[in-house]
Formats: structure tokens, sequence, C-alpha cells
């Protein structure tokens, strides 16, 4: 059996490939620069739940594996939980770009908790906008919307009546929104969860004025930064460039960008470029 495993920093999927049948499982997010290999390891004996002893490769695509160091603490923990040494990491970035854009060039976007994206020659990402984190960068991604979402409802810049709406869904306050946001881990996953409220609500002028303006700056300080931008298709994965494609297609199309593939998940894709690299 093949497992492909795609992680991201909210949950990892793991798929089983063995000749024509699968198998999945969920785990929690494995990230190595939130996470030592002991950490790993115990994430991988509460969650995962398909047959280790049937897996002889493991193909491995994370976010935060772009580094040697930091790919070695995960291969650690992937090489005593499964007891292979049979293993391949890259970095969630190229999971995207093998899934959507297969053995041709393009530009591979992430848009889920976090965001990133590069140019794709067909076998190695030739180009990269460092995306720097929620932070300083991350643009359109859950956790950043979520950010911007949270202070502009806390410095009354939205109306009163979406304001109020914001208050009574999530049963919250500013205290509690501050509180969760400073004072407990995974500040990104927490805020990335408010990327709902925007999707129930994107029939609002203002929230859908929100998202545009979201999209329109991960093209101008990510995309735009591409030479060959204007020529290659732009393919999209992740939860939020799949629930907003309808608003993300026309940000690309006022900028004059081509709009490829859009998934949710990059698994489907890279079960298919697996089985054709046998």
């Amino acid at each position: 059996m093949i497992l492909i495993a795609d992680s991201g920093s909210t949950k990892t999927e793991w798929r089983g490939i063995d000749h024509h049948e699968s198998q999945s499982c969920i785990t929690k997010g494995i990230n190595p620069f939130h996470q030592n290999t002991e950490e790993i390891l115990q994430i991988l004996s509460e969650d995962f739940s398909l047959d280790r002893s049937l897996i002889k490769k493991i193909h491995f695509y994370g976010a935060g594996c772009a580094s040697k160091d930091k790919t070695l603490i995960v291969y650690n923990a992937l090489t005593n939980f499964f007891q292979t040494e049979t293993i391949d990491i890259e970095s969630d970035l190229m999971g995207a770009a093998r899934s959507l854009c297969g053995t041709q060039s393009g530009i591979a976007c992430i848009l889920g908790t976090g965001s990133n994206s590069c140019v794709y020659d067909g076998r190695n990402i030739v180009d990269n906008v460092s995306p720097l984190g929620y932070i300083l960068g991350d643009e359109g991604s859950g956790a950043v919307m979520g950010k911007k979402l949270i202070a502009d409802i806390l410095k009354g810049q939205f109306s009163k009546e979406l304001t109020a709406l914001f208050y009574k869904e999530h049963d919250t306050n500013p205290v509690q929104l501050l509180h969760n946001i400073y004072k407990k881990p995974w500040a990104n996953r927490y805020m990335a969860q408010f990327a709902r409220f925007l999707w129930r609500h994107q029939d609002w002028d203002e929230i859908d004025k929100f998202i545009t303006n979201s999209f329109d700056e991960f093209i101008k300080r990510n995309l735009l930064q591409y030479n060959k931008v204007l020529q290659l298709k732009i393919n999209f994965t992740g939860s939020i460039a799949y629930y907003f494609d309808s608003i993300l297609k026309k940000a690309l199309h006022k900028n004059g960008l081509k709009a490829g593939a859009i998934t949710q998940s990059p698994m489907d894709g890279l079960q298919q470029y697996h089985s054709l690299q046998k």
C-alpha cells in the first residue's frame, strides 16, 4: 500500500492506495514549526486508524516542510510510527502543484487556513513568493480573513446589524475574542473558523466587498510578482478557494488573470499523480 498525506495546520488527510482501492482517515494537523517529533507521534498514536502493517511507501506533503531541519522532525516521527524508511517528504506547496498541474506548467496556489503560491514547470517549483505566515502575510487565507474580520468587528468597521449578528452567532464578546487569540495556542486555527461566518453571509454587500479585498490583496502581493502570471493558468486548492470560488474568479478576471482548476483538497489530484508515476 502507498500512503499519501496532505497536512495543513488544521488537519492531515491520509489516503492509503492499493491497486484501485483506497481508504482514508483524518488526524490533527502536523506542522514542524509548531510541533516536535514527540508531539507528532502523539497525534499519530491518537488519531491514525489505517492498518500500518500494509504500508510500504509514504508520500507526505506538509505545511512547514520546506527546509531540511523541519523535514527531519516529521521524518523521525514517521519512521518511528510506521517502521518504514521509504518515505518522501515534500512541502504542501509541492503537493498542491502536483495535484493541480500534474506534469504540466502552471501557477499553483493554496488558500486554506494559510496561503501560498508558486510557479511550477511540470517537475519543480521555479518561483515562490514567501507567504510569511498569518502575522506578516498569508493574504486571502482563512486565518487572515478571520483576523481582519475580528479586527473590523472590534473597531466598528461593519454595520451595527452585521456586528450584532456576529456576536449572536458565535455567542462571544470582545473579551473572549482577545483572550482566545492572545492567550491560547493555535490562534491561526481559531481565527480561521470565522471564515464560515463570511461564507454564510457573503450576500451582504459589506461582506462581499471584504472577501473581494482579501483576494485582491493575495493577487497583488503574491501572484502579480510572477513574471509569467499573465501567460499561465492560476490553479487553487483549499477550502477558502473552493467555497468562495465565484468571488475569487471575479477577482482574477478583474486583474486580467486566467482561472484554472479550483479544488477543495489536493488529495484526489495527488492520488492520480502518484498512480501515473508507477
